[in-house]
């Protein structure tokens, strides 16, 4: 009885010491086991847009980023393609985005296509219309009091220049503060700073002012659409994208 005792004891020994020796080998196969993970990391790419009157290259703001995404969205789709610039306004601006004006018929009043969404408004303090930015096209504030962007309709501003005393006169009608180093640029540059913090500014031009100053002068109607119709075409340009590969242990 003792010998079998001894036999049961050592033979249960035998067990633990096999469970820990598993078990420790378990635990060492789990905080050895490596989880490969692969991130794409991208840079904002610019947007080439070539139109009948030249070609434009515009660079989108990472600071809206649901107008940025959703735009590049539309350009790789070529949402864009053959649209017309269907309102242009010497001093102004130039606006495009209708998908409504891609088959649009001569004289025809455009302006009211879209998507079939909207976007959140993005307003960010530092961003204001200054000669040659990109900003989104909006329904009026009495049936859009959000202030919420059109899904596809923008617009680039061409602008003028303005006084000081223009712009006194802005920020009383509009109660708003126009910070001295966006007037540094409308005495300047120029622009359209009776429009800021009412619509997205989602990005700015790189090159091609002197395009949108030939667009905005083109003969048009009394709604404003040009004579001769001015199609657009884009794609994505100086895209970036790199591969990361990280190393995790699991626990």
């Amino acid at each position: 009885m003792i010998k079998f005792s001894f036999l049961l004891i050592l033979c249960a020994t035998m067990t633990t010491v096999e469970a820990q020796q598993n078990n420790s080998k378990t635990k060492i196969k789990k905080t050895t086991k490596r989880i490969v993970e692969k991130q794409i990391i991208k840079t904002t790419p610019k947007i080439r847009l070539t139109t009948d009157s030249g070609i434009i290259v515009i660079r989108l703001y990472d600071s809206t980023p649901l107008h940025r995404d959703n735009f590049i969205k539309l350009v790789r789709q070529h949402f864009y393609d053959s649209l017309l610039f269907h309102r242009v306004i010497k001093d102004f601006m130039i606006q495009g985005g209708d998908p409504e004006s891609k088959n649009a018929p001569p004289s025809i009043e455009l302006g009211n296509g879209g998507p079939g969404y909207t976007i959140p408004a993005e307003f960010d303090t530092s961003l204001f219309h200054k000669k040659g930015v990109l900003a989104a096209a909006r329904e009026g504030d009495q049936v859009n009091p959000q202030k919420a962007s059109s899904g596809s309709q923008f617009y680039i501003v061409q602008g003028k220049i303005f006084s000081d005393a223009e712009m006194d006169a802005i920020e009383i009608k509009k109660g708003i503060k126009i910070p001295e180093n966006h007037r540094t640029v409308y005495r300047t540059i120029g622009g359209t700073p009776f429009l800021d913090m009412n619509y997205t500014v989602f990005g700015e031009l790189e090159s091609g002012n002197e395009v949108v100053d030939k667009i905005a002068g083109a003969a048009r109607d009394a709604n404003n659409r040009p004579l001769q119709d001015i199609r657009m075409k884009m794609e994505i340009i100086g895209e970036d994208i790199k591969t990361v590969i990280k190393a995790k242990s699991k626990k």
